[in-house]
């Protein structure tokens, strides 16, 4: 399979223990396969998403790529990246960024890495520096964790735990991570077209348990900062208004990919009159249902289980029913659509959202492609 232009400008860059940092839809396995041909790496482990493991999406990308009939793969999930640790003298492309903070997927990468070639593929890599500290030791920059806070963080004073207030020489930080990652630089041939649907919510109930701090749907006192936001949001989210704007945008769009958080959430879709003929299907913590080949279908994905690791080109539509706190989840979800051999050019990313101030609040945090933090909210302001 002949690579495009910027994936052979991207391959003549890559090297061992460098991070391939590719928009989602950007081709990074087609890439990291012409990798391991261009090196002769005849012993090839994949770990990835249950998900991709399970749909068999890395063979198939395997076979479309072609020539590496004497080549051995291993495709399995970062569930069980523990059973590699002891592989000697193979290759190994960990797909997806999943080696942050210091857990027993990190020791096992660090295992892994000393006595491996590898290379890492993410269209997400890190947030902060902290999360580049794993890929930095496994590079030689750093011996270990400690070692990198020493010289880099700057802890808070005040804090009642453990909490980085800032980096210092970060220029050299920035040097490292400019000689590991090696961007993908594309132009799409889509154009995403997201489009905020508002509707009303009940501001009576929202305002009750505002002034009370009281939990109307299981009828007790909120104590914590992330129970009042929940309790807030279910009043949003649960709501015949949102139900309403999604049988809508079903009579404009046959095939519905919809993105929710919360089973309340999936709960109300279920109960939704869609159109005749219309396939429902799951893919959560519950159900993992593939995406139907009917004429007319709604996807229902639950974010923690589906946002990323799939891709679907059979539609140009998704629906997200309530927002994720986290940006990069978002970002991610959308590129479910967003591929490199989808045949649609224009793609609609419908935002069902309120005016309460928790939905403000988060999608101005979005926004900005930073994550909602619940405690700065109500720190800064009531909600």
């Amino acid at each position: 399979m002949e690579l495009r232009e910027y994936q052979k400008d991207a391959l003549s860059k890559m090297h061992n223990g460098c991070i391939l940092c590719g928009g989602v839809g950007s081709g990074k396995s087609l890439t990291a396969l012409a990798y391991a041909k261009l090196h002769g790496y005849l012993d090839v482990y994949i770990i990835t998403t249950a998900r991709k493991r399970d749909t068999n999406e890395w063979e198939s990308d395997i076979q479309k790529h072609g020539g590496l009939e004497e080549y051995t793969f291993k495709v399995d999930s970062w569930n069980n990246i523990k059973k590699y640790v002891d592989v000697k003298d193979a290759f190994f492309i960990f797909d997806e960024q999943r080696v942050i903070g210091h857990g027993e997927w990190v020791k096992c990468f660090l295992q892994i890495t000393k006595k491996n070639k590898w290379i890492l593929l993410s269209a997400t890599p890190g947030d902060s520096w902290e999360d580049y500290i794993p890929v930095f030791i496994a590079n030689g920059f750093y011996k270990n964790r400690t070692e990198f806070l020493h010289q880099h963080a700057v802890f808070s004073k005040f804090s009642k735990y453990p909490k980085i207030e800032k980096y210092i020489d970060e220029g050299l930080l920035i040097f490292y991570k400019d000689k590991i990652l090696v961007p993908m630089n594309f132009n799409r041939k889509t154009t995403q077209h997201h489009i905020n649907v508002f509707c009303d919510y009940d501001v009576t109930k929202y305002r009750y348990v505002m002034r009370n701090r009281w939990d109307i749907f299981n009828n007790k006192p909120i104590e914590q900062i992330s129970s009042l936001c929940y309790t807030l949001r279910r009043i949003v989210n649960d709501n015949d208004n949102k139900s309403r704007e999604v049988e809508k945008i079903q009579k404009l769009h046959n095939r519905l990919i919809i993105f929710y958080n919360f089973d309340y959430e999936l709960e109300r879709l279920k109960k939704i009159p869609y159109l005749k003929n219309t396939v429902i299907a799951e893919w959560n913590g519950h159900k993992h249902d593939s995406i139907p080949t009917s004429k007319r279908w709604v996807y229902l994905v639950q974010y923690t289980a589906g946002a990323e690791g799939w891709n679907c080109t059979d539609t140009d539509t998704i629906v997200f029913f309530s927002p994720n706190y986290s940006y990069k989840v978002m970002v991610q979800s959308a590129g479910r659509i967003d591929r490199l051999n989808t045949s649609f050019v224009d793609l609609y990313f419908y935002h069902i959202k309120t005016k309460s101030i928790i939905d403000i609040a988060i999608n101005s945090a979005l926004s900005k492609k930073k994550n909602f933090n619940e405690k700065s909210l109500i720190k800064r302001r009531k909600i």
